[in-house]
């Protein structure tokens, strides 16, 4: 059957009669400016590339859906988790964090795992990564950690010394740079990973009662990752393949899917805890707090245009339902402001108009007006403030979530670092990776961290002697650095340390 033919227009509608030729004074030129057709077509591809995320910038994405299998009404009054069988429309965007948007899908990076639920009470962002824990645990600390994992401002080069410098110098970044320094931080697949809402939330059930929770997504697919020499060597030979795997596996029907597990910890429970349960730092260890599952996530739906739907999708961990809820844990705090600032910046005012950032399920209804880029009516002649007694809409106390108690001084609280930093780091090591994992794991630092200077791979094999102590004499050995000296450094405290391996 023929397809029907359709008129080229300009974006508002007018018919183009000929888009090959400018119009000119002439065979030979000039081009007159009268030729709005010309200038719109180059003034929209002078425009067509938004501003680049500053991290998370490159990334692939589907749309599918979220199937509730276990009965967790006991703990949260989420909607969409209400009902065994229930299904939720998702788009989920995976994405590597610290390079640009042309750098390749096999560097060592965390991966952004970002997924967002069209609920009928709203959406629903969980913006969290394929690890459990991050580098840091305080948000002004964020802009410092970004800048050393980008570019040196001089040589516009990555520098192993600015990256090694800080991470030396924030002892709490030891859990996940072990992380990245395995297998972990060069998955093969984003098919072939897990996500984590590293961020302990809220969970609030119909009765007012709530608990803190932690999301881990569980690949189907199983783990699979590259090893260093097979991710150096898909840098140049396909730095698109996570991307090509993604779209190319669920184009021929190979659709990929995740268990999602929870823990819980009941309020009781986390003012008793070993560790601070909401320092991202750190993980709930199992057996503290046995996962217990929830749903399945399926992702069957490639996206029609990249731009629209991958480039233009924009998730925060501040877009709750009634249900789930913040915590106190300080990353997250930060990041419930700035991820929207982000998006105000990067897409306008106005994003969360754009298809795949609106709500399905449900209308928005609110008193928010105006601003560049209004896609919808903007409200009509409706009210445009609150309160009103003309029929706009009305809050809804039902939706608050329960009150928490914060009392303490209003200060710049320092955390105390100590040997509990370096536990499940220690733990990691030891009791969780296999042989082959701690062989490439070692490989992995010493050829990033051979790059940088002899203080700060002092200063760094002395954090990870004091993780444990096989762990820091293998560095030191591929290193090619005294033992003495860097059980010297472990002993001493992170200031005298610093002082001691100061440039």
């Amino acid at each position: 059957m023929a397809r029907k033919k359709k008129t080229l227009t300009t974006g508002f509608g007018m018919p183009v009669d000929n888009d090959l030729n400018s119009v000119t004074a002439g065979v030979k030129g000039p081009v007159l400016m009268q030729d709005v057709h010309l200038v719109d077509k180059l003034a929209h591809f002078d425009r067509e590339r938004i501003p680049e995320r500053v991290v998370h910038a490159k990334g692939a994405g589907a749309y599918g859906y979220f199937e509730v299998t276990h009965d967790v009404t006991k703990y949260t009054r989420a909607k969409f988790l209400s009902q065994v069988g229930k299904q939720t429309e998702v788009f989920l965007r995976f994405s590597t964090v610290g390079g640009e948007k042309g750098s390749a899908d096999s560097e060592r990076d965390p991966r952004g795992f970002a997924l967002k639920f069209y609920t009928e009470e709203g959406n629903y962002d969980m913006v969290g990564n394929n690890t459990p824990v991050f580098f840091i645990r305080d948000p002004l600390k964020f802009p410092d950690f970004i800048h050393t994992q980008k570019r040196n401002p001089a040589t516009n080069l990555k520098d192993p010394d600015m990256f090694w410098d800080f991470l030396s110098l924030t002892p709490e970044s030891i859990h996940q740079v072990t992380i990245l320094f395995s297998d972990r931080g060069t998955p093969r697949s984003y098919r072939h990973m897990n996500g984590y809402s590293s961020h302990t939330f809220m969970w609030y059930n119909a009765k007012g009662e709530y608990c803190w929770v932690q999301l881990h997504f569980k690949t189907e697919q199983g783990i699979q990752n590259f090893d260093r020499q097979e991710a150096e060597h898909m840098r140049g030979s396909d730095p698109d393949c996570t991307t090509r795997d993604l779209f190319e596996a669920i184009e021929h029907g190979d659709y990929p899917s995740w268990r999602l597990e929870v823990q819980i910890m009941t309020p009781e429970q986390a003012q008793d805890y070993r560790f601070d349960p909401f320092d991202i730092t750190k993980v709930w260890f199992h057996a503290d707090f046995p996962p217990m599952d929830v749903g399945r996530l399926v992702l069957n739906r490639n996206p029609e245009n990249y731009f629209a739907e991958v480039e233009q999708a924009a998730f925060s961990p501040g877009n709750f339902v009634p249900g789930i809820g913040p915590s106190p844990d300080k990353m997250l705090q930060g990041r419930l402001f700035s991820y929207h600032d982000t998006h105000r910046h990067r897409l306008g005012p106005n994003y969360h108009l754009l298809p795949v950032n609106a709500p399905k399920a449900c209308e928005m209804q609110n008193y928010q007006r105006d601003g560049s880029m209004r896609l919808d009516n903007n409200g009509g002649g409706d009210p445009n403030y609150w309160p009103n007694s003309f029929g706009g809409p009305n809050p809804d106390p039902k939706a608050a979530p329960p009150p928490i108690d914060v009392s303490g001084m209003a200060a710049r609280h320092a955390y105390e670092l100590g040997d509990i930093d370096f536990e499940q780091a220690g733990a990691l090591y030891s009791r969780v990776m296999s042989d082959e994992d701690r062989a490439h794991l070692i490989d992995n630092i010493v050829s990033h961290l051979s790059g940088a200077q002899k203080r700060l791979q002092l200063r760094q094999t002395a954090l990870f002697f004091k993780a444990n102590a096989d762990y820091g004499e293998r560095v030191a050995k591929g290193l090619g650095l005294k033992l003495d000296e860097v059980k010297r450094l472990a002993k001493m405290s992170q200031e005298e340390r610093v002082r001691a391996t100061a440039g």
